[in-house]
Formats: C-alpha cells, structure tokens, sequence
C-alpha cells in the first residue's frame, strides 16, 4: 500500500486475470482463447494500415467497425458501440448504467469482474444464486433493481438460457437496463441482438477475443437501443475518446466481413468440445452441457485443486477457481486443438 492512494483504493479487490505462463511446450488451456488463428484477411488488413497514417489519431467512433458490425447483423451502425475489449465496454455500461437507487442483480457464480466493478463504482448489488445444476433461472430476477446483467452462455459454467427466457425477462423487466453479456454466444446459442429493437432497455455485449481469434487487440462492443448507445458514448467522451487505435478497427472490420473462417474456426471448437465431452464422460468425469468455447466439469474421486496442479506439472494449464465452494472441485477447460486435447486426455489418464 500507499500513503498516495486514494482511500478507496485499498479497499478494491481487484480481478484476477487467467493466467498467462511463460513454459516451454506448454498447452494452455485456460483463458478461451481460440485454437485457430485469425483471419489471413484480417492480417492483411493489420498490413495494409500499417503505414504513415499512424501518426494521425484514428476515428473516434471506429465509423468502419461499426458500419460492419451493424451489417453483419442488420442493424443500424447508430445501435452499435465499441471499446478496449469487452471489459472496458462493461466498464462504462456499469458507470453510465447502473448506478442507480437499487440494486443491480446477476448471479452468484459468473464472471467475476461484476463485483469488481460494481466495488470500482460504488454500486449496490445482489448476487442470485444458480439453482443445483448451476443454471440461472431467470424468474428469480422478478424483483425491484437498478439493472440485471447475466452471460449467456454464462461463466465459468457454459451454460446456455434460450432467447424465449430472456424475452420473458424482458417483459416483465422494463424499467431498468438489461445486459445480456455474449462473450460466447457463437460456440452454441443465438444471440439477443435479434431483440434490440424490440425491448429499448437491452443491451447485448459481444468481443472479438473469443470467437473471432482476436484477444491479442483488445476489440469490445456492444448492441442496444441509439440512446443507451448514446449515454455509453458519453461515458468514453469523459475517459478516452480513441479507444480503438487503427490497426484494431481494419481488423476488426475485416473479421466480420470473413464469415466462411469465422464459421469454420466455430465448427472446430463445437466439434472438439464434442469429442473432449465424451472423452471425460469415459473416464467418470461429470461435465455441464456447455454452449461455450470451454467446458466445466468435476471428478467425483478428486479434488479440483489436486487435478489442475497435477496437470500443471505435466505441461497443461487448466482454470481452477476453488471459490466459492459449490465449484472448488470444477476445472474450466478450454477446448483446444484436437492435438492439445489428447495431450490434455493423456495426462489425465496419467493423473487418475
């Protein structure tokens, strides 16, 4: 600590990022990064604005990014907000969002930036636990609130809700943001956007670090009616009005516009996933139905924590959170490439 820190600062219990290990041979199965690289598209685009334009600041409003963005999903560009990833795009929605009288409610095992956030902001919150199979069960959330904000497929669990369940929320829920975080949503589900010019209170959150091969740059957005987008452009106006530099808007541009790479890298994962499933379902594993690029699964003869460190020090990274206790004996898994994957297999068959 700091006697120049802010007061508040101490109090912050920051997130705590997958880890990124510096291992030879290693295979890293723990932070949802896709096992295909990006687009060559994309590279090419990266290239070709590499020049002497990097002197001049980039568009502010990432113009071409969105204009892409709003096409691929046949919206207007006007409905389209982008930022540094989708954290930082969470980041504004939670200050220019949700601070508000009542409390914001997501669920109690999820994406554990929310409470990092809402101690960032000061914002009063109510975790609504998952039901015993660890799915949410969107008619707890029928209570008064300053805001709801769920993934979907949620975090660390994969888990998928149906569009009918979250249009059921938001019929009931009209008087406060709704935020459907689609981090996701590609490996397995249909994503809300479909609902945006329908509901004026939802929000839908997408990144291009999972499904589009691009954690490396950093490119968040988010989908909603023109005056949540509006309020979220204030937001970055009064932080950092460049978010976005060059080289990240022609990328990202440039995934979108490459739907066959992008379809194939998805069709890699979910039959992967597939196949690792069924592998650990053989060796007495019990894993969640997931819709995500990963899977959450338990031995009932080990402990989570005995089995990500015996991995460790066979060469494979896996996530292991161990809190809260209903999840300490759960490894998130990343789906990998078919050859990460036997390794992964094969090591476990060394451990058990």
């Amino acid at each position: 600590m700091s006697k120049f820190w802010s007061p508040f600062v101490r109090d912050l219990a920051p997130y705590v990022p997958g880890e990124q290990p510096k291992m030879a041979n290693l295979v890293k199965l723990n932070t949802n990064e896709h096992p295909q690289g990006p687009s060559p598209k994309v590279l090419d685009a990266i290239r070709a604005e590499a020049d002497e334009r990097l002197r001049l600041y980039p568009d502010p409003r990432s113009t071409a990014l969105c204009e892409a963005i709003a096409d691929y999903y046949r919206i207007k560009p006007e409905q389209v907000f982008v930022g540094n990833g989708s954290d930082e795009v969470l980041a504004h929605i939670f200050m220019g969002l949700f601070r508000q009288s009542r409390p914001l409610l997501f669920p109690d095992i999820t994406y554990s930036f929310y409470k990092v956030y809402c101690g960032l902001y000061d914002i009063d919150y109510q975790t609504v636990p998952l039901d015993q199979e660890l799915s949410i069960r969107l008619a707890d959330y029928d209570a008064p609130n300053g805001g709801i904000i769920f993934p979907n497929p949620n975090a660390p669990t994969g888990r998928l809700l149906p569009l009918a369940d979250i249009e059921a929320l938001l019929r009931h829920n009209t008087e406060s943001v709704v935020v459907v975080d689609e981090a996701y949503i590609d490996f397995g589900g249909d994503s809300a956007i479909a609902l945006v010019d329908r509901y004026p209170n939802l929000l839908v959150t997408q990144t291009l670090s999972k499904s589009r091969s691009l954690a490396g740059l950093r490119i968040g957005l988010a989908v909603g009616d023109e005056a949540l987008i509006d309020g979220l452009t204030r937001i970055k106006d009064s932080f950092n009005s460049y978010p976005l530099d060059r080289l990240a808007v022609a990328a990202g541009k440039a995934a979108f516009e490459d739907d066959d790479w992008f379809r194939q890298g998805r069709d890699l994962v979910v039959e992967q996933r597939g196949w690792l499933t069924g592998q650990l379902a053989e060796r007495g594993f019990q894993t969640l139905p997931s819709a995500a690029n990963f899977v959450f699964t338990r031995h009932p003869d080990h402990r989570g924590a005995d089995l990500a460190g015996g991995l460790r020090e066979q060469g494979v990274i896996v996530r292991h959170f161990g809190k809260p206790e209903r999840i300490a004996d759960y490894l998130r898994i990343t789906i990998g490439t078919a050859g990460q994957n036997q390794t992964l297999v094969a090591a476990l068959d060394r451990l058990l």
